[in-house]
C-alpha cells in the first residue's frame, strides 16, 4: 500500500533525519575538494560536464598536456562510480556496512592526495576524483529522491521542478524542498571553506575533507548500522 505524503515526512522525519546532516556533509566535502582543485589545477574535478567539454577542446587545439590531466579526473571519477557500485550494489539506501566502507575509503583517498599534491603528481587528480565519483555513486534513491552531493545541477533541476509542481498543483513537499536546499547550502560553504583554508595552507587543507569522510563512517556505523544490528531486548 503506497504511502500518504503526510506518511512520507513521518517515515522520513523517525527513520532517517540523519540523512539530512549526512547529504550536507558530503556536499560540504565535495565543494571543499572541488574549490581545492580549482585553485590548485584550475580544473574542476566533482562534476563531469566540464572536464568533458574541456577534453573535446584540448584534443580539438592538440593540447595533450591539458588532455592528459583531464583524462586522469574523468577516468578516476567513473572507476570512482564503478567502485561504489559494485560495493553497495543496490539503488535504495539502507543501512548497511558497506556505506562505512565506501567513505573510509574517500578519507583514505583524500589523504594519499595530500601527498601527491605536494609533488604535483597527475595521479593527484586521479586520486580525488576517483573520490568524488564514488561519493557521488554511493547517493541512492530515498523516498523519491535521488541523492547527488558532488555537483548541483540535479539538485537545481529537481528544486526547480519541485518549485515549478508546487505553483501548479499548489502541493508543496517541504521536506523535499529544504532536503535539496540543504545540500545546495552544503556544497556552496564546502567551497567557501575550502577556498579560505586553501589560502591559509595551500594542498594540506585536503586532510580537512578526509578527516571528515572518516568521522563520517565511523559515526554512520555507531549510529546506523552498529544499532541496526543490535538484539532487540524482550
Amino acid at each position: 500500500m503506497p504511502y500518504s505524503e503526510r506518511d512520507r515526512v513521518r517515515r522520513f522525519a523517525r527513520v532517517d533525519p540523519l540523512i539530512f546532516l549526512g547529504g550536507i556533509c558530503l556536499a560540504f566535502v565535495a565543494g571543499f575538494v572541488n574549490s581545492i582543485s580549482l585553485c590548485y589545477f584550475h580544473v574542476p574535478i566533482s562534476h563531469m560536464t566540464g572536464a568533458v567539454t574541456r577534453l573535446s577542446i584540448d584534443m580539438a587545439g592538440l593540447n595533450f598536456s591539458e588532455f592528459i590531466n583531464l583524462s586522469y579526473i574523468v577516468f578516476g571519477f567513473l572507476s570512482g562510480a564503478v567502485f561504489s557500485g559494485a560495493v553497495i550494489g543496490a539503488r535504495n539506501f539502507k543501512p548497511a556496512i558497506e556505506y562505512s566502507i565506501l567513505m573510509t575509503v574517500e578519507s583514505l583517498l583524500l589523504f594519499a592526495s595530500v601527498f601527491l599534491f605536494k609533488s604535483k603528481a597527475n595521479s593527484a587528480l586521479f586520486f580525488v576524483a576517483f573520490a568524488c565519483g564514488l561519493q557521488n555513486a554511493m547517493a541512492s534513491n530515498y523516498m523519491g529522491l535521488i541523492i547527488r552531493t558532488t555537483h548541483v545541477t540535479g539538485i537545481m533541476t529537481d528544486l526547480g521542478v519541485l518549485i515549478g509542481q508546487a505553483l501548479r498543483h499548489k502541493q508543496v513537499k517541504f521536506w523535499k524542498i529544504g532536503f535539496l536546499v540543504s545540500i545546495l547550502v552544503g556544497f556552496f560553504s564546502g567551497g567557501l571553506a575550502g577556498f579560505s583554508i586553501f589560502r591559509w595552507i595551500s594542498f594540506y587543507s585536503n586532510f580537512v575533507p578526509a578527516a571528515m569522510c572518516l568521522i563520517g563512517a565511523a559515526g554512520f556505523y555507531v549510529l546506523r548500522v552498529r544499532k541496526r544490528r543490535m538484539p532487540r531486548p524482550f
